[in-house]
């Protein structure tokens, strides 16, 4: 049983026996999706929109997860010390040294940043010429400059990223969310994850664990796929629509019938919105879906068409037409499915500015839209990955390591002070030193700005309430409006 405050309680999941009897009809894909979203437009359905713990200052978030950890000391965490005492040696607290050998003090080759700083917009809010794009937008950020986290490894990091936990199987943050607020598009999933990874977690990081597998999300592509496999698999009807109609209605008696014979059966009403909610999304999600309706100037903005940001700007461009219909969390994964992701460069750095390139023109064109359509005020737009990079080359080489203990991220709008940076690491970027910010902190304080009470968001699984911050967490309101 659940237990979420005042907000109701959902219907119990579908068996695994369930599951595989809809994959024997002709939805199969369909009906999988569909218990991933709104069963139903009743009042009753566990996806109908719910009444938030105090008044909300966003309705959405949209997750741009950099995966594999973005170097703060290359982008947005400016250290005149790295500048001064390049190539130097010097003691710092290394946390893979620490796990593997507990030694504090490891000695390591100070490395300065290989692009160029430069304060930026109102606020003067420093950032390199890795992100020139996102640069002309930065009076809109809110920085955290002061994050540190779990998990030194990407697996675990990434977990407790999306999860709340290092090693526990554990609801997502989207699944939280659309636990507690329900969606307002009843026609689409509530919680998509476009181009997700399958490594470093996979599916967990969208997954829904011990809530109802109404709760968990739809994936649409995989992380370093095209932009064309970002689509819902099994989504067009396999006959001619005359007849998937007359499929849907025969199948629409059938449940009814047997809804009959059995009735207050919630477990058989799941099974039968579960095919509601797949016909409703053949009709609607396709064309939600499809770019080719936005204006050529759209396009551009986001970097459609260029060979670098063709890929992610379709993607974020998705994200946007996703969330204008309701669509309540949406994460957009730049990254791919390998041992070392993307933003991992342990000997290129220099890689880097390739992953930039791919990266900076569609972010700055979706806060751009965003804002254009006054989406950005109810909007929260989350930046960042697993953890930062070390202000030191790892082993005496071109690259940087993991750095879970002191690492910038950044919001935009729902309510976050912008032009605000908050937080502070040490003189090298190494550790998290002022107004330290744990990633369990930022949870609770982008579940605040969507009227969600960390400490109230509770679901009871094995003898016990769960909670996405389920150790510990603050709401930091210094970055809020």
């Amino acid at each position: 049983m659940s237990s979420h405050s005042a907000l109701p309680t959902p219907h119990p999941a579908l068996s695994r026996r369930q599951w595989l009897n809809t994959t024997a009809c002709g939805f199969g894909g369909l009906a999988l999706a569909g218990l991933a979203t709104a069963q139903a437009a009743a009042p009753t359905s566990p996806l109908a929109p719910k009444p938030t713990h105090f008044p909300a200052k966003a309705k959405r978030v949209i997750f741009l997860f950099m995966q594999g950890g973005v170097s703060h000391v290359d982008s947005y965490d400016y250290k005149p010390r790295l500048l001064k005492d390049d190539g130097k040696q010097f003691a710092f607290d290394d946390a893979r040294v620490i796990a593997n050998t507990g030694q504090r003090g490891s000695n390591q080759r100070v490395m300065k940043p290989l692009w160029k700083f430069a304060q930026h917009g109102q606020s003067g809010a420093w950032a390199t010429d890795l992100f020139p794009e996102v640069a002309k937008r930065i009076d809109d950020l809110c920085f955290i400059k002061s994050m540190h986290t779990e998990g030194v490894a990407h697996g675990p990091a990434t977990l407790f990223l999306h999860c709340g936990s290092t090693n526990f199987v554990r609801p997502s943050f989207g699944s939280w969310a659309l636990y507690g607020l329900g969606t307002e598009n009843q026609n689409l999933p509530g919680f998509v994850s476009i181009a997700p990874s399958n490594g470093n977690g996979g599916a967990r990081n969208y997954g829904n664990a011990f809530l109802p597998a109404v709760y968990q999300g739809t994936p649409l592509g995989r992380a370093g796929g095209t932009a064309k496999e970002s689509v819902i698999r099994n989504l067009a009807p396999a006959v001619a629509a005359t007849d998937a109609k007359a499929r849907f209605e025969l199948l629409r008696e059938m449940h009814g019938e047997q809804l009959k014979r059995t009735p207050g059966d919630a477990e058989m009403e799941a099974v039968a919105n579960s095919y509601e909610l797949a016909w409703r999304m053949q009709m609607n999600a396709p064309d939600v879906l499809d770019l080719t309706k936005e204006s050529d100037a759209t396009k551009k903005q986001y970097g459609i068409g260029e060979k670098a940001t063709d890929t992610f700007g379709q993607q974020c461009l998705m994200a946007r037409r996703l969330s204008e219909q309701g669509v309540r969390f949406i994460q957009v994964t730049y990254g791919d499915s390998s041992a070392n992701p993307a933003w991992d460069q342990h000997s290129n750095m220099p890689k880097h500015g390739d992953h930039a390139k791919a990266v900076d023109k569609p972010i700055a064109g979706l806060l751009e839209d965003l804002k254009k359509r006054d989406l950005l005020k109810d909007t929260i737009v989350w930046w960042g990955g697993e953890f930062g990079r070390t202000p030191y080359s790892q082993g005496g080489g071109t690259g940087r390591d993991h750095n879970p203990l002191g690492f910038t991220t950044w919001v935009a709008g729902g309510g976050f002070k912008p032009g605000f940076s908050y937080g502070a690491t040490d003189e090298f970027g190494a550790l998290a030193v002022e107004n330290k910010v744990h990633m369990h902190d930022l949870h609770a304080t982008i579940l605040h700005q969507l009227g969600l009470d960390h400490e109230k968001l509770t679901f009871e699984y094995a003898g016990r309430p769960f909670r996405l911050t389920d150790v510990h967490g603050r709401v930091v309101k210094d970055v809020l409006v």
